[in-house]
């Protein structure tokens, strides 16, 4: 099992980040070039999540090893001073010590992988977030219609981010340069870069995971509460409709910006590809608009016309792929959220329901999946009884979970005694060498640490230019911007779990041996004050901040600066609840009388349908010929009554009968004489 460990966790690990950026990323849509990036940045976080453990279980064999050689040596020069004491004509019996057997882990990494796999690992992760990410983000985001206009566009937008980091860069070489009593190596400075970019990583991170320790267990115990759950979806509904609103709005007026500019810039004009490239952004319903008014045949070559120039056709075609991305979004936003209200309300009516069976209003537009192989019955007892008691005691085990991360962070630099709740467990397995046990305990902390950081940045919306979301709707920009904070806060957060556990030598100041992971981060000594003082003392900042989110002060102030957050005790909220509770009562009107429709139009199919198409079937087989025979009539006898001139013209038209070949009779040329043969 050397190293298959490691390899099947490289391949799982692959494709849970490939599942994620499935379920947010449109892969027909985007660019390829955003989508490896931010795959690539996600793929490489959840490496450095999922193999620390093994890490640290192959760490602790290294240190049983250590350990029993140290005890052999000792009882061995134990033994031959208590001889040399002893003199030599009696034999001093040596000092009998069972030694403590290392037994080798399921995992265990041989020497030499863990480095050089963690090198790799994370300094692509570096080049990603602070090189490669931001300028694809500015790529990505640019109006150009070229590759070289959409490089240079990029290179300017990032000119003052790269200048920044350089002016502090060569600021700092140059100050220890200077000054004589600094002589730092290229190791050193390798690990002053680390730490910069940890200790700012560090910085972001606390904040986030002080709302997360907090906000995920609420959230499920909120989630077991049908009420507050259905009223909640209410306010989100009303924010949404004047999201989607302004969202159509402002379609509308990108649009008709292009339409002059497509109506200005005709065929023969220099410019009209990039319009043609505009227009293919455009929805097909506003493309069939604008093509209705084109006239090929006109000269455009009029030099009093303006036209715009390249630079202001580049900035509409970035508001057009904007536009169309937001109004997309908030369509589907408001399908999806539709369903939840009206799934809601079907809960709360099933709820007082006798016959413990589910009944749905309307029926599910999505697929059934055999994940979920519901009968009404079922489903009735998950969704109206055992839902909520599962969410309730999954928000209680995820509260102490939460309540021992916060006094382990701010009890965690303690070593004598043993104040890190984390520290003590992975003690007592360490004792019996219990490496399944270390591996799991040390996974199912790194992940929820992870979960309530990482859904925090799924969660966080900086209006409209960050926002994830689900159902492939999220933009290049907000994919690659996630990209980049999981690569700034995934090394720091490992870290500050190492020292969790006082596996960090830097922070416990105990001989240990080091993990592998630590070895690549450097020693943290170079800096002390930030080893001694930042990074002990500013996690406990996180109680501060569960106490904050915990009485919902963020949220209170965001709502008195006017941004709508959900307050119970709100007026505005009320209000916005009570708009929300009216839009989909309205949608469930428009949906009911859609199916109704529906379903008469199949009833009067199914009644009527088949009756009426063999009778119309019979008598146009009739018509086709009656016509035929009288056309043969006519060309042998020039003899036709008034009749058959009648039923020729009347079912010439019938489109059962334009196939049957015949001649078509005019009537004028014989209306003078159409009874002399009689």
């Amino acid at each position: 099992m050397s190293g298959a460990a490691l390899g099947i966790e490289i391949v799982v690990v692959f494709f849970l980040a490939l599942f994620l950026l499935h379920r947010y990323a449109d892969f027909r849509k985007q660019q390829r070039m955003v989508l490896f990036g931010t795959l690539l940045a996600w793929y490489l976080c959840f490496l450095i999540v999922f193999i620390l453990p093994l890490d640290i279980s192959t760490t602790i064999y290294k240190q049983c090893k250590i350990d029993h050689e140290e005890h052999a040596s000792v009882s061995l020069v134990t033994a031959l001073i208590s001889n040399q004491t002893a003199g030599n004509s009696t034999t001093a019996t040596p000092t009998k010590s069972v030694p403590k057997v290392c037994y080798k882990p399921w995992s265990y990494i041989p020497d030499g992988i863990m480095p050089v796999f963690w090198r790799v690992v994370y300094w692509t992760s570096q080049c990603l977030t602070w090189l490669l990410l931001p300028f694809m983000q500015s790529y990505a985001r640019s109006g150009g219609f070229s590759i070289t206009g959409k490089i240079k566009t990029a290179l300017i937008e990032n000119a003052i981010y790269y200048g920044t980091y350089l002016l502090i860069f060569g600021s700092l070489l140059i100050y220890v340069a200077v000054h004589p009593q600094w002589h730092l190596s290229w190791y050193e400075l390798q690990t002053i870069g680390i730490t910069a970019a940890n200790t700012w990583g560090l910085f972001l991170l606390v904040l986030l995971l002080g709302y997360g320790l907090v906000e995920i267990p609420r959230s499920y115990w909120n989630a077991s509460r049908q009420g507050h759950l259905l009223i909640k979806t209410y306010f989100k509904a009303a924010k949404l409709m004047t999201e989607k609103a302004d969202a159509e709005e402002n379609l509308e007026d990108v649009m008709e910006e292009v339409r002059k500019v497509q109506e200005s810039i005709k065929y023969n004009h220099p410019l009209r590809k990039y319009i043609d490239t505009i227009l293919r952004k455009c929805p097909v319903e506003y493309q069939e608009k604008m093509g209705r008014n084109m006239d090929d045949y006109e000269d455009f070559d009029d030099k009093q016309n303006t036209y715009p120039s390249e630079k202001n056709l580049v900035k509409l075609h970035k508001q057009v792929i904007y536009a169309v991305q937001r109004h997309n979004r908030t369509h589907v936003q408001w399908q999806i959220l539709l369903q939840q209200a009206m799934h809601l309300e079907d809960v709360a009516k099933n709820e007082t329901s006798s016959a413990h069976q589910f009944v749905h209003s309307f029926p599910s537009t999505e697929p059934t999946s055999w994940l979920s192989p519901y009968t009404p019955t079922v489903e009735w007892y998950w969704e109206c009884l055992l839902r909520q008691w599962f969410y309730r005691l999954l928000a209680v085990l995820l509260s102490l979970f939460s309540v021992g991360v916060v006094w382990s962070e701010c009890t965690f630099f303690s070593t004598r005694p043993v104040l890190s709740l984390f520290a003590v467990f992975i003690q007592l397995a360490e004792r019996d060498y219990n490496y399944l046990y270390i591996e799991m305990a040390c996974f199912i902390t790194i992940f929820f640490l992870c979960t309530c950081v990482y859904s925090t940045v799924f969660r966080i919306r900086v209006f409209n230019y960050y926002y994830l979301a689900s159902h492939h709707q999220t933009d290049a920009y907000s994919l690659q911007f996630s990209g980049m904070l999981f690569c700034r806060l995934t090394p720091p957060l490992c870290l500050n779990f190492l020292g969790l556990i006082h596996m960090d030598s830097a922070i416990s100041h105990q001989l240990k041996e080091q993990t592998a992971y630590t070895s690549i981060m450097g020693s943290m000594r170079v800096l002390s004050f930030i080893a001694n003082g930042f990074y002990i003392y500013y996690p406990m900042l996180i109680l501060l901040l569960c106490i904050a989110t915990y009485f919902s002060l963020g949220t209170r102030c965001l709502n008195l600066l006017g941004f709508q957050q959900f307050v119970g005790d709100n007026e505005m909220t009320s209000d916005l609840i009570d708009e929300g509770k009216e839009l989909i009562r309205r949608e469930k009107r428009k949906r009911q009388r859609t199916e109704d429709g529906e379903n008469r139009r199949r009833e009067w199919k199914e009644r009527y349908g088949n009756t009426r198409e063999d009778t119309a079937r019979n008598r146009n087989r009739n018509e086709c010929v009656s016509f035929t025979f009288c056309s043969a009539v006519a060309d042998t006898c020039k003899q036709i009554t008034q009749c058959v001139l009648l039923n020729i013209y009347v079912f010439c038209a019938s489109p059962f009968c334009r196939h049957v070949p015949g001649r078509y009779l005019s009537m004028s040329s014989s209306r003078s004489r159409i009874f002399d043969d009689v």
